[in-house]
């Protein structure tokens, strides 16, 4: 999760200046009110070369928080000319990921963030609290794995069954054999599966533990395996924003760790990326979508989706996009920055771009037959708002060459208000995409107009 405020710090004239700022503070919670408005586009910080201004910081950074709900009777995103929608499932609570099994049922981890006494304290805390509970993000994790199955192939979910419960505030998940991996937000367990199980009464057992913790900031970890079973490959996000809470609460964080399952031995496989969820392959190549850091700006730093090289560091926390240095970051290491890889394709300033899937086996038409689906959570800290739909960006060959187009709109309405946020997304066995939305509690299902 991303920070909301600047900690308050009263200044040599005594607490009349703390005053002050903290009733800055709550006029900006109760009205909207931002600090900074964007001066680029949402497009400007998109595609292979995005645009980079210089870093706008202050002591009360951009804050500009959605009100999200549910979806009213009868309302639902909107697909693009093409495309049409309808309803997977419904009354879920806060489904977050989706996972697609051989047999063609769907798994959803009904999730959100654990106990975290260390997270959000204070004034700052406070406050933080509060954005996210304004934006639906504030509720008790469900902590289960939820089966959806569409038998007669309608495109709607006849069958929800809780195939894990008691689980961990799970995110990833992956099938290699006879086994289901699921990422907990302290390790990653497993449980025998056999196809067509609605129900699964094992113990789940430790392949490996998971940086964690009091603070565990960034607290989603996902799951992938690789094509060949042999390894999994798991995305563990920083413990902060911009290491503010110093390196030692980094160890093996902002990385994507490649663990054997048969040993529950891991490496780091890359690294310097702040929080990377989403992965897919492309070919054999791992693709990642990264949320970036905040606080330096409306326009700054645009989330991304790169190709991940093994070996390779990406930036965070020294520097962002190759070598543009983080001055906020203290040491500095300009060893590492100058190794620094530059992601291979921007996804726009705080768009909270979450969701990533491969286009192969979907059957939405031409025009989505290779790149990647992008499911964007939406921003809270840039005016006007970014993010809040599902972009698909085309490949050719092996890169991402742009421009994106939308999917799947009008979470976000005209009074900036929300219904529904998007986060997972995935390909089903007969080519629709799926869409996670975890404040609307649906699950969409997105296929080629008829």
């Amino acid at each position: 999760m991303p920070h909301a405020l600047a900690t308050v710090i009263p200044a040599r004239d005594g607490c009349r200046r703390s005053v002050v700022l903290l009733s800055a503070l709550v006029l900006m919670m109760y009205t909207g009110c931002t600090t900074k408005v964007a001066t680029l586009s949402v497009s400007d910080g998109m595609g292979p070369q995005p645009v980079l201004p210089a870093p706008r910081t202050s002591l009360i950074p951009s804050i500009h928080v959605v009100t999200a709900s549910a979806w009213r009777a009868a309302e639902m995103p909107s697909a693009v000319s093409g495309l049409s929608v309808q309803s997977f499932a419904q009354g879920l609570d806060h489904p977050r990921w989706l996972y697609v099994l051989p047999n063609g049922d769907v798994l959803v981890a009904e999730t959100n963030a654990p106990e975290r006494p260390k997270h959000a304290t204070g004034i700052r805390g406070w406050f933080f609290k509060r954005f996210m509970a304004r934006a639906g993000g504030a509720t008790l994790s469900a902590n289960r794995i939820t089966l959806l199955r569409d038998a007669d192939g309608d495109g709607v979910a006849e069958l929800r069954s809780t195939l894990l419960s008691g689980l961990v505030s799970p995110f990833g998940m992956a099938l290699v054999g006879s086994t289901l991996y699921v990422a907990n937000t302290d390790a990653i367990v497993r449980v025998p599966y056999v196809t067509g199980d609605t129900a699964i009464g094992a113990t789940p057992v430790q392949v490996v533990a998971l940086p964690a913790g009091l603070r565990n900031h960034h607290w989603t970890k996902s799951l992938i395996a690789s094509p060949d079973g042999q390894f999994l490959y798991v995305g563990v996000g920083s413990n902060s924003n911009a290491a503010e809470n110093g390196m030692a609460e980094e160890a093996e964080r902002a990385a994507i760790w490649e663990v054997d399952p048969a040993t529950g031995s891991h490496r780091v496989y890359a690294s310097g990326l702040r929080n990377p969820v989403g992965m897919a392959w492309q070919g054999t190549v791992l693709w990642v979508a990264v949320n970036e850091r905040d606080e330096l700006g409306p326009d700054l730093v645009p989330d991304y989706m790169t190709s991940v090289r093994e070996g390779a560091f990406y930036g965070w926390p020294f520097s962002y996009f190759g070598a543009n240095v983080d001055e906020r970051v203290k040491p500095k290491r300009p060893d590492l920055v100058a190794s620094a890889l530059v992601p291979d394709y921007a996804l726009g300033p705080h768009t909270a771009s979450l969701g990533l899937a491969s286009a192969e086996g979907n059957a939405l038409g031409d025009a989505y037959a290779h790149g990647m689906f992008i499911g964007q959570h939406g921003s809270w800290n840039r005016d006007p708002f970014s993010g809040y739909k599902v972009i698909f960006v085309p490949f050719r060959g092996d890169s991402a060459v742009g421009p994106p187009t939308d999917v799947l709109v009008d979470f976000l309405r005209d009074n900036g208000k929300a219904n529904g946020r998007p986060v997972g997304v995935v390909v089903d066995a007969r080519g629709g995409l799926l869409v996670a939305d975890d404040v609307g509690n649906t699950v969409w299902r997105v296929t080629k107009a008829r």
